[in-house]
């Protein structure tokens, strides 16, 4: 039975953000009126059975503002962020379809820049972008231009890449630095008042999950895109669904400096700001060390660490050890960290 909704209760800009709240909403909201096994796991990307094969098929709406941003466009986003969903599942992209709401008076020769941008992505991907709809609202109604891409791809592995797979000594690896992408979208908004040398990490990682998956067969467990919410979420919610812990290396999180001294300055926690080009392995401790070096291998993945691992100690909790020797507890941000970065 579906939820009921508390008197006066309505939706905050918390509930995009990719934390708690976002999370509470996914299950009380739709999973309570979509109810049905193949979306209660709450994978990125739905698996379905299809004859002689598996496939898996993602949807992503598309909001940020600016529009463009060093490093990037929702163009870009829209694509790479369906295709690195897809990647989660194991998934090889198929094809995708896009959905565009724009708003009356949009520039034609920005859409065109914008869909060319789609396309070189696409290009990029592999991946042909082979249906769509278009709608036009009313001036004021869509913050200039929405994407929402679905995307199909074909599942190349026979084991379950997911956290129903991860044991206690799997070790995570990371592939590349964190926060790029939020700081990037931050500082084209001119938030910050000082410029900033950081460029968002916006790509498709199919190529990287590939990788990963040649080096290490049936030992990758786990891959998930720490989006909005971070590496925190994405931590938290893997502790939380296996009843396991987990033991982060703080000095091993790869940080650029510019995003460092940034968050230091304005009192953010890396963890916590969304990438899209950026990718959590989970992997069976005999073949850590070959994925880890196939990820630095490619491009996307030079900066690629090991982060930590899963623990039968402390169930459910993320414990993150300081360069100090202490440990304090991460956990998903709650409320809304920063406005439409994906």
């Amino acid at each position: 039975m579906a939820a009921e909704a508390g008197a006066g209760e309505r939706i905050l800009l918390g509930h995009g953000s990719g934390g708690r709240l976002y999370r509470d909403l996914v299950r009380d909201v739709f999973v309570a009126h979509f109810a049905n096994p193949v979306l209660e796991r709450l994978d990125d990307a739905a698996a379905l059975a299809a004859p002689g094969r598996r496939i898996a098929l993602t949807t992503d709406a598309h909001v940020v503002q600016p529009l463009v941003f060093r490093g990037g466009d929702i163009g870009r986003l829209a694509v790479a962020g369906t295709v690195n969903d897809l990647a989660t599942a194991a998934a090889r992209p198929v094809g995708l379809a896009a959905a565009f709401v724009i708003e009356e008076g949009f520039e034609l020769a920005r859409l065109h820049e914008l869909c060319a941008s789609m396309a070189a992505t696409a290009v990029e991907a592999d991946v042909p972008i082979v249906t769509g709809d278009t709608k036009v609202v009313q001036r004021g109604a869509a913050d200039g231009l929405f994407i929402t891409t679905t995307g199909v791809g074909e599942i190349v592995v026979d084991h379950d890449v997911s956290a129903t797979a991860v044991r206690a000594g799997d070790e995570l690896l990371l592939s590349g630095t964190l926060g790029d992408h939020a700081l990037a979208v931050l500082a084209a908004r001119g938030d910050f008042g000082f410029v900033l040398d950081v460029e968002s990490d916006c790509a498709p990682l199919w190529g990287l999950v590939e990788a990963a998956l040649a080096a290490g067969g049936e030992d990758v467990v786990f891959l998930r895109d720490p989006t909005r919410g971070g590496l925190a979420t994405v931590l938290a919610e893997l502790a939380e669904e296996t009843g396991l812990g987990i033991d982060l290396d703080e000095e091993a999180l790869p940080v650029s400096a510019a995003v460092r001294s940034a968050c230091e300055l304005l009192g953010y926690d890396p963890l916590a700001l969304a990438n899209e080009g950026k990718m959590v392995v989970a992997v069976r401790p005999g073949r850590a060390a070959a994925v880890l070096e196939a990820l630095r291998g490619r491009p996307e993945g030079a900066r690629a660490a090991r982060i930590g691992a899963v623990t039968a100690e402390h169930p459910g909790l993320v414990a993150l050890r300081t360069p100090f020797g202490t440990r304090r507890v991460i956990d998903m941000p709650v409320g809304e960290l920063l406005p439409r970065i994906c």
